[in-house]
């Protein structure tokens, strides 16, 4: 399990209170984030819980109540993991209105996106949704972390630096499986498929200072394309 469902899984069942009253718990949400303009939990909090969630695990947040903010963090992918953040339309796909969770799942027909969120049924709590209301996933990188830096990395290897290589290689296009923080054969594989697309690297599979620096420079310039 994900540090991200694992964080989020924690708040199940914090629900809104009727009435005048707030959910202390909610407003402290707010109050984690710096968002001072959020003092009532009768305003829509699926953003404001996946902001917390992702701020208590060191990830990308938008600082923003609307659910279709996240579209614009991260990076796009078609292939979610849990953990993922999923976005959905309300009223109609061109409206300004959305809904914003965490990915779990499919259903066994590919129907219906399984999302654990805020706001889903008043509560935080595990609530399935039409994938025709899909309007994509996103994948949070972390913030001011570098776990690769300097780091030697081969199969065998495993830790966070191996699960923050992998998540690079997906960025990159490299289909390396689940990020899992485990360097197996899918990514030495992929790794020399990116060594080979540099034309100069040598197809080790395994991330030296040369491999690394190249990295650094691609990913500069596949950032600018976001």
């Amino acid at each position: 399990m994900s540090i991200t469902i694992q964080t989020a899984a924690s708040q199940l069942g914090v629900k809104e209170i009727s009435g005048s009253q707030s959910n202390a718990q909610i407003l402290q949400y707010a109050k984690d984030l710096g968002i001072s303009n959020y003092t009532n939990d009768d305003a829509a909090w699926c953003s404001l819980f996946v902001n917390w969630v992702a701020h208590k695990g060191g990830l990308e947040t938008t600082g923003k109540l609307t659910a279709r903010s996240w579209l614009n963090v991260g990076f796009p992918t078609d292939r979610p993991e849990p953990g993922d953040v999923v976005v959905f339309w309300r009223e109609n796909r061109n409206s300004w209105m959305g809904h914003v969770g965490f990915f779990t799942g499919f259903s066994h027909n590919l129907s219906r996106i399984y999302c654990l969120g805020g706001n889903q049924g008043n509560q935080v709590s595990i609530t399935a949704y039409g994938k025709d209301r899909l309007l994509g996933f996103r994948r949070l990188r972390k913030v001011g972390v570098n776990e690769i830096k300097d780091q030697h990395l081969n199969r065998g290897s495993h830790g966070t630096a191996v699960a923050e290589l992998q998540d690079i290689l997906k960025q990159l296009g490299y289909d390396c499986g689940t990020t899992d923080g485990k360097f197996g054969p899918k990514t030495e594989q992929c790794l020399k498929d990116f060594q080979a697309s540099s034309g100069f690297l040598k197809l080790t599979g395994k991330l030296d200072k040369a491999t690394r620096e190249y990295l650094d420079k691609v990913m500069e310039n596949h950032l600018l394309e976001f």
